[in-house]
């Protein structure tokens, strides 16, 4: 959507984000330290000026409109840009100091993570960050972290949870293996090839058949609990996996099985406390986190390169 050139009130923007971010009026005048009617005027400000609907407004709640996600993904960059900017203007970035606990899983660690974090050695070298490299879902609740990379939203209720986006995985082999093993023409074919996969076969088995591929516990000549190690059991050709297209498009020597074949979409959750409303340097790593996994959802999502 082309949206106007139109000055409008900043804070009519605010309320707009922490009414997205919050799910309704109520938890935006809490996060803003504002009232209720004040937010719902500056939301119905904001809507008359732009000339579109930004909430649908019913018995459930708030429900954003397709115009209102729109919006949102651009104020968001505009909410992070503006931090940044202030910070480094006053020179606060420099002074900002202290342990950030960030926790992905141990394949985002290694192969995402360290480009995502580089411009933080320049803003905020002061700023020591520690991956912890866990998929359990209780780091932030026992506060072993304070910021979460995620694939499910996280329902309890003392944490922020922003929704980044989609990633995309698909079949992906090395192309070592294809020439050995022969390239499949339909997922019917996959029965008789090898698979890398996690330390549960049954559970995969039966999610790849409701995808329609055929495989059988035995299939699976390579098992790990260990991300990395699987994707570099894929690399070194013992087989195919499901793997994100944000590494399977970059990798050299390793091939989409299927060039067809349709992705499995996964979401990112960037997670904290709300602890990021006072602490910097949260504050910080989570917005140059959430500014850089857009920026990978997005590269992927149009096809472009995604190589730093």
């Amino acid at each position: 959507m082309n949206w106007p050139a139109i000055s409008f009130d900043w804070n009519h923007v605010r309320a707009f984000l922490a009414t997205a971010e919050e799910g309704s009026f109520s938890g935006a005048a809490r996060a803003l330290n504002s009232t209720q009617p004040t937010i719902g005027r500056q939301i119905s400000a904001l809507e008359e000026i732009l000339g579109v609907t930004l909430f649908e407004r019913s018995v459930r709640g708030l429900d954003i409109t397709e115009s209102g996600s729109d919006l949102l993904d651009h104020v968001k960059a505009m909410a992070e840009a503006a931090t940044l900017i202030s910070m480094v203007a006053d020179g606060k970035s420099q002074s900002v100091t202290g342990d950030v606990f960030v926790t992905a899983t141990d394949l985002a660690s290694a192969a995402i993570l360290p480009e995502l974090l580089a411009p933080l050695r320049k803003t905020a070298p002061g700023v020591r960050v520690h991956l912890v490299c866990s998929s359990d879902l209780r780091n932030l609740a026992k506060r072993e972290a304070d910021i979460a990379i995620r694939h499910v939203r996280p329902d309890q209720p003392d944490l922020i949870a922003r929704h980044i986006g989609d990633f995309r995985a698909n079949l992906y082999a090395a192309t070592s293996y294809l020439d050995r093993a022969g390239r499949p023409r339909t997922p019917l074919d996959l029965a008789d090839h090898a698979f890398v996969g996690g330390t549960n076969p049954e559970h995969l088995v039966a999610t790849y058949a409701d995808m329609g591929i055929p495989v059988r516990p035995e299939s699976f000549v390579m098992s790990t609990d260990s991300g990395v190690v699987a994707w570099e059991l894929v690399k070194f050709g013992y087989g195919i996996a499901m793997q994100p297209e944000v590494l399977g498009e970059a990798a050299p020597g390793v091939e989409k099985v299927f060039p067809d074949f349709p992705s499995v979409q996964f979401p990112i959750w960037l997670v904290t406390h709300r602890e990021l409303k006072t602490n910097r340097r949260i504050r910080l790593v989570f917005d140059l986190l959430a500014r850089g996994l857009a920026e990978k959802v997005s590269a992927v999502s149009s096809g472009s390169s995604i190589q730093g």
